[in-house]
């Protein structure tokens, strides 16, 4: 008798977890990220299928996100909202429209501008601006905001901690991950605050970041479903995709953006080369 009681609670409880957060206003209590409770509930969920923005409408569905590789390690992410977010803005890869938020890290001047245009909305900075490690935890429209501060490497070999931050863009139900300028693997309690995530932007320079053997070991643990290559410096990116065996699938793509969903996420992890990159 017990266990047909639990059948339902447990049915209940997995739409709770799969269902997309609400837009919640300025101000209001601290938003809870589905990100992290889906990672510690469903760590192996996978979906079914995907399709590349040419096969696609030219108008998004109430569940995607369109996501368009700028240049450098700028992508200009548009909600299903209507909200523009453009990562690492310097100002030098200027994306179509004015973005209404700009993320930023300071390891280098071509990933963050201290006189951004004054039309963008939200700014926010992936190193602390107080000496106190950045800390963001806003929702934009349809979308939550947060961050994972990182290490960067400073003068004389030394590591500036919290230099850097791996954006965390909640929408539509998908967790889509930057990980900004990053310059060293990460350990368990980074994973847990990260999450689950099903896109990532991952930087493939091969050094300038880290070497493609370190970010491949990234990569592999957090299991994205839809990995966006970005920062390619030097090194063809096929040197990145060689650190991957059969459990990936690569693919390059005709154009610069991609379209995605929780529905069109791909079964096996894809790594697909966006026009540009």
């Amino acid at each position: 008798m017990l266990r047909y009681l639990l059948l339902p609670f447990a049915a209940i409880s997995l739409l709770y977890f799969l269902s997309p957060m609400p837009a919640l206003a300025q101000g209001s209590a601290q938003p809870i990220s589905q990100c992290q409770a889906i990672a510690q509930v469903l760590p192996d969920v996978a979906f079914a299928s995907f399709k590349p923005q040419s096969a696609l409408n030219a108008h998004l569905a109430s569940d995607e996100v369109k996501i368009t590789y700028i240049g450098h390690s700028t992508f200009l992410i548009e909600t299903p909202g209507g909200v523009s977010i453009a990562t690492d803005y310097s100002g030098w890869y200027v994306p179509p429209k004015t973005p209404d938020v700009v993320t930023m890290n300071k390891a280098h001047s071509s990933h963050y501008t201290l006189t951004p245009d004054p039309a963008i909305q939200h700014v926010l900075h992936g190193w602390g601006d107080d000496g106190d490690p950045a800390d963001h935890d806003v929702v934009i429209g349809d979308t939550y905001i947060r961050n994972v501060t990182t290490d960067i490497r400073a003068g004389g070999g030394m590591m500036e901690p919290d230099g850097n931050s791996i954006f965390i863009f909640e929408v539509a139900g998908l967790c889509i991950g930057h990980l900004g300028h990053l310059h060293h693997e990460l350990d368990e309690s980074d994973y847990a605050e990260i999450g689950r995530l099903d896109v990532l932007m991952v930087p493939v320079d091969g050094g300038l970041t880290m070497g493609a053997e370190s970010m491949s070991r990234v990569v592999t643990r957090l299991r994205s479903a839809l990995i966006l290559p970005m920062h390619r410096r030097g090194p063809p990116v096929t040197n990145f995709l060689q650190m991957f065996g059969d459990t990936f699938d690569r693919s390059f793509a005709v154009e610069a953006s991609v379209s995605v969903s929780v529905r069109s996420l791909p079964r096996k992890p894809l790594i697909y080369i966006l026009q540009g990159v």
